[in-house]
C-alpha cells in the first residue's frame, strides 16, 4: 500500500477516475467507513484548511461530514443516501465557489493518509485500501480549481 500524493501536471487532461474497489466498502462497514470521514474532517479542523469549513459550528461541520460520508458511501457502492439527499452529485460545481489550491488539496489528502493504515491494522486489505486512496488522489485533482 502507498499513499503517495501525486502532482498535478497543468500540461496534461485530467486524470481517470475510477471508483474505488466496492470491497472497500464492504470490508470497512458502513459505521467505521462514517467514522474514517469525520476523522478526516476532524483532523482538517486543526489544518492550514480549517478556514474552508464551518469548523466553528457544530451543526453545519456536521452536516459536512454527513454530506461527505453520504457521496464516499455511494461511490463506493453503497447505497444512494448522497443522491437521496442532495440530488446529482455535481462536485465540481458544489464546489466552484471555494477556492482550491494544490496546497489544500495535499492538506486534505495527508488527512487521509494519517487515517487510512490503521485500518490495514483493523483487517482491512491493502488492496482495498489503495484502491480508495487512488480515488481519492485523482478525485481531488479534478477538484483543484486555482
Amino acid at each position: 500500500m502507498t499513499l503517495t500524493i501525486t502532482d498535478i501536471a497543468s500540461d496534461t487532461p485530467n486524470p481517470a477516475i475510477i471508483k474505488p474497489n466496492p470491497g472497500f466498502l464492504e470490508q470497512v462497514g458502513e459505521e467505521r467507513f462514517r467514522k474514517l470521514v469525520s476523522d478526516h474532517y476532524d483532523l482538517i479542523s486543526h489544518s492550514a484548511i480549517a478556514f474552508m469549513f464551518p469548523v466553528d459550528y457544530e451543526e453545519d461541520f456536521a452536516k459536512v461530514k454527513k454530506h461527505a460520508g453520504d457521496f464516499l458511501i455511494q461511490i463506493c457502492g453503497g447505497p444512494d443516501y448522497y443522491a437521496q439527499t442532495r440530488g446529482d452529485p455535481r462536485m465540481l460545481a458544489r464546489h466552484a465557489r471555494f477556492r482550491i489550491d494544490a496546497k489544500g488539496r495535499q492538506v486534505w489528502l495527508e488527512c487521509y493518509a494519517a487515517l487510512l493504515p490503521e485500518l490495514e491494522k483493523e483487517g482491512v486489505s491493502p488492496e482495498n485500501i489503495q484502491s480508495f486512496w487512488n480515488y481519492l488522489d485523482n478525485f481531488s485533482k479534478v477538484m483543484v480549481n486555482t
